[in-house]
């Protein structure tokens, strides 16, 4: 097993940027897939962005391509969402998952889930 404690979130003005993390506790962070999802009020939980285990290969959402970037340190049992030119659509409580498989997108095939931390950003 694996937990997730997520952090970074706030309120930032359209065109700023955040860094969310995400530390993982136990031994096995290293042999997780990593994912981070978000949800608006009133919609589905959605899929943000992937990473292997070893960070060679990662997988966005389109609305995102080229604005975020997911990356990790299994040294330090953390996976980051660096988030640049943020947009009001992009408000969300985020959710770093973990997963045995690589590049998963749907929330369904993550076990292993953070609190959340909530994102707002202004217009």
């Amino acid at each position: 097993q694996v937990q997730l404690v997520e952090s970074g979130g706030g309120l930032v003005q359209a065109g700023d940027s955040l860094r969310l993390s995400c530390a993982a506790s136990g031994r096995t962070f290293s042999s997780y897939a990593m994912g981070w999802f978000r949800q608006a009020p009133g919609k589905e939980r959605e899929f943000v962005a992937a990473i292997t285990t070893t960070g060679a290969a990662t997988n966005y959402a389109e609305s995102v391509k080229g604005r975020f970037t997911i990356s990790r340190d299994n040294a330090k049992n953390t996976v980051y969402l660096q988030m640049n030119s943020l947009k009001p659509d992009d408000t969300a409580v985020y959710y770093c998952a973990a997963c045995a498989f690589f590049l998963k997108t749907r929330a369904f095939e993550y076990p292993y889930w953070g609190q959340g931390t909530q994102v707002t950003v202004s217009s």
